[in-house]
């Protein structure tokens, strides 16, 4: 199982992900298929010369390369499934950006920071952003669920915002708390306000909650 574990891996990398993890999620969240309760979480690393160009908000060229970033995800993930697939187990592959639709607009299938973490890829900082010790928050997440057995490799990274507080007082629409998260899982930002703000003062740029203010200021990305 290990070598199979090591080729879904190896396809994902080959196919432009930057870091792919595995962990045994506990759970299915889908319930029609309880089985499906491993992980492989895929990560993409972003453009240092596009995150750079944001100066206090978002531009035409990060709202085009952040939903680059989530096609390629998408593709990588559907190529990982279809691979699971023909080894012989199901594979459910989880969209970059999703969304349960209108009664659940900033919910998704699965977190992609639950599997990632689980995965030993990063941690979750006080912007709600996913971090990593090699590229900071610099990345965008997709998520493979199976019932292909895995095991993860790394263990559980600690987090490491400390005492910063700049994405809190960076961020325009003031939706980031400040907190580290919740072990109950609730949000230390505000998704609806992020994204309000968003289409209210930035509707030229582009859609929803692509603003990368946050992402800019993170000490941990070395821009």
């Amino acid at each position: 199982m290990e070598k199979l574990q090591q080729k879904i891996e190896e396809l994902a990398l080959s196919q432009g992900a930057c870091l792919c993890g595995e962990c045994d999620l506990r759970f299915s969240p889908i319930k029609e298929q309880p089985t499906l309760h491993y992980a492989f979480s895929i990560a993409v690393k972003l453009s240092d010369a596009v995150l750079s160009s944001i100066d206090g908000a978002p531009t035409f060229a990060y709202f085009q390369h952040y939903r680059a970033a989530n096609a390629l995800l998408d593709q990588i993930a559907f190529r990982m499934a279809n691979e699971i697939e023909r080894l012989g187990y199901n594979a459910f592959p989880v969209a970059a950006s999703q969304s349960l639709g209108k009664n659940a607009p900033y919910q998704g299938i699965l977190p992609h920071k639950t599997a990632a973490v689980l995965s030993g890829l990063g941690f979750v900082g006080k912007s709600g952003l996913f971090l990593t010790e090699q590229y900071g928050s610099k990345v965008r997440l997709a998520t493979v669920i199976t019932d292909m057995p895995v095991t993860s490799k790394r263990k559980i990274i600690e987090n490491g915002c400390g005492e910063c507080t700049a994405c809190m007082r960076a961020c325009p629409a003031g939706a980031i708390f400040g907190e580290l998260p919740k072990t109950n899982g609730e949000r230390n930002y505000d998704p609806e306000k992020c994204s309000r703000y968003m289409k209210e003062h930035f509707q030229d740029v582009g859609r929803g909650s692509v603003c990368g203010v946050c992402i800019k200021v993170c000490p941990k990305n070395r821009l």
